[in-house]
């Protein structure tokens, strides 16, 4: 089922904004984020169509999309500019067969959130291409000070975009798999084939759960907003820390984030000669210091890895520190690999 209509209607009311108004029948549930990402891809795309992933990016895109036989295709993000967009290279891989445009803001793993003209030079590559955007927005509002998140459905009256989201991240609720899908189409391209799509691919699974669908309304209203203050302090602290460390480790490159939950930390694997690559890396790291980062060749981008910024502040410190003494340990640029 979409879910019921009191909830909705309740997911409509927290979401809307004056330029992208929302009502109960552009909501579609899912069970979770990651459920309503697999109905927007399988709506969309078929066998042969290619959609356009972000690199680096989270790994389930590329898993639904290919268990699909839909072909896939990376479109650089550049660390040197928090990660933005490389336009002309995501405009560069999109042909007749091009189905869609999948991003990510906040991102998982970069960190990065982008701002109001950004957003707008990737929302005019798709105008111009006549291609949708499926937007994973599940780490909205998930932004350290003085940045903010923009729904990217407000800045367009002309690309399509099915909106991504979920409790689990804003609401630290992992497990009660309860995402949407925000459709969002002004002049009713999806009509008549990717709505009812998404519709008939709703009525397979069970939906969320019916409890937590209950308490949508009450969960989006009554919570205190010190709590979201206080889950961002405490990211936005343990991004500091992890950055003014790693920036004065040799042969470690940090990204510092501007929201999410997470920072890349780009290796320089010539300074580090015994390991062939980022997986060696954190694989020796958690074996000598049992701290687990995750490579980054999970998300397309070897030589990097990324670490999780929701832990406790004293977790953070130590954990950091252990990283520093490994590379001290390891570093040594001068050794022929």
């Amino acid at each position: 089922m979409i879910g019921y209509e009191k909830t909705r209607d309740a997911i409509a009311a927290n979401l809307s904004r004056p330029e992208a108004i929302l009502t109960a029948k552009d909501v579609v549930l899912a069970s979770g984020c990651s459920g309503a990402l697999d109905m927007c891809i399988s709506a969309l795309g078929n066998p042969g169509d290619n959609m356009l992933l972000p690199r680096p990016g989270f790994s389930i895109y590329k898993t639904l999309a290919n268990s699909l036989g839909i072909d896939v295709r990376f479109y650089d993000l550049l660390p040197d500019k928090d990660w933005e967009v490389d336009v002309a290279h995501l405009e560069s891989l999109i042909d007749d067969n091009t189905v869609a445009i999948v991003l990510n803001n906040p991102s998982n793993p970069c960190g990065s959130v982008y701002g109001r003209e950004h957003l707008i030079e990737i929302l005019e590559v798709a105008e111009r291409n006549k291609v949708p955007i499926i937007a994973d927005e599940v780490y909205a509002d998930c932004v350290f000070p003085p940045q903010e998140f923009i729904p990217l459905a407000t800045l367009t009256t002309e690309v399509p975009v099915l909106a991504c989201g979920g409790l689990t991240k804003k609401f630290l609720v992992p497990g009660w798999r309860f995402g949407w899908i925000c459709i969002h189409d002004r002049h009713n391209v999806l009509q008549h084939e990717v709505r009812p799509a998404l519709n008939s691919l709703a009525t397979r699974i069970l939906g969320p759960n019916t409890l937590i669908q209950g308490a949508v309304e009450a969960i989006f209203n009554t919570t205190p907003p010190a709590f979201f203050t206080n889950c961002l302090n405490v990211m936005h602290e343990n991004a500091i820390i992890a950055f003014s460390i790693f920036s004065k480790i040799s042969g470690l490159k940090p990204v510092m984030p501007k929201g999410a939950m997470y920072m890349m930390v780009g290796i320089d694997m010539g300074c580090y000669p015994e390991f062939s690559d980022d997986v060696q890396f954190t694989e020796a790291l958690v074996s000598e210091q049992s701290v687990f980062c995750l490579p980054a060749k999970c998300f397309e981008y070897p030589n990097y890895f990324r670490i999780v910024l929701s832990v406790p502040q004293d977790k953070m410190a130590t954990a950091c520190e252990r990283i520093h003494e490994f590379c001290l340990k390891h570093y040594n640029p001068k050794a022929v690999r």
